[in-house]
């Protein structure tokens, strides 16, 4: 079935343009219920329409798409949030928020069918449709024991001498191997953002700029669940940027 979307966009060119996006999603497809314009025709809206997804710009007259996706957390059926803007800076208020997703526009298709998929993923999971699959781990041999590191919960992967730091909330372990290899078969979870290191997409908190006393000026990123901050060279920069914008 067709995710029930609302628009909520206080320009029509950029609603309509989502209509059309979304016209020609499959895989889910999608069908466009309504577009307001702003967060109070959203709310007045949604009390008697409830729908899967709201597709929300963050830069509205009135309450603002951050301030109506708080006050949508206390509908009965609230919606999955979606951010769409020009603006990348919100990005970490955003899923904050626990926003599915942020898109940057101009919005590509195959960007919101990825939004989309990632969103009925999640349903079917939630409604049981679709197995449990075991999660994959990394083992790691630490003081004697053999432990089973869950690759959900690896912050970043840093190659330090002959040694990979694997790095969790709660603690960091020592993994023999090649930084390379796992770059190629966790590639769908970790993004190398310099010679030395992979992060984990889903931890990206924010990118800034940085003084090394060694490098100089540069950047470097921030994950949630560490206070650290980790280089990005010159070479991965693009790519840091354009997961950060989403």
């Amino acid at each position: 079935m067709a995710l029930k979307v609302l628009i909520v966009d206080d320009e029509a060119l950029a609603r309509a343009r989502l209509r059309t996006l979304l016209g020609d999603c499959r895989a889910p497809a999608a069908s466009v219920e309504a577009e307001v314009a702003n967060a109070a025709q959203a709310l007045a809206w949604l009390q008697h329409h409830p729908v899967d997804v709201a597709l929300i710009d963050i830069h509205m007259p009135g309450a603002d798409g951050l301030r109506l996706a708080q006050l949508l957390r206390a509908l009965p059926q609230p919606p999955v949030v979606v951010f769409v803007t020009a603006y990348a800076e919100h990005a970490v208020q955003a899923f904050e928020l626990e926003a599915a997703d942020y898109l940057t526009k101009p919005v590509r298709l195959e960007r919101l069918q990825l939004a989309l998929q990632k969103i009925e993923r999640n349903n079917k999971q939630t409604r049981g449709l679709e197995p449990d699959f075991p999660e994959e781990v990394l083992v790691i041999q630490d003081r004697g024991r053999t432990e089973r590191v869950p690759l959900s919960q690896v912050l970043y992967l840093k190659a330090e001498l002959k040694y990979i730091t694997v790095r969790t909330a709660d603690r960091s372990y020592l993994l023999e191997g090649s930084l390379s290899e796992l770059e190629d078969t966790y590639k769908v979870r970790f993004l190398r953002i310099h010679r030395n290191a992979l992060i984990a997409r889903r931890a990206v908190r924010s990118l800034e700029k940085y003084h090394d006393p060694l490098e100089g000026d540069g950047w470097a990123v921030r994950l949630n669940g560490v206070d650290e901050l980790l280089l990005v060279s010159r070479r991965q920069l693009a790519a840091v940027r354009e997961l950060v914008a989403g």
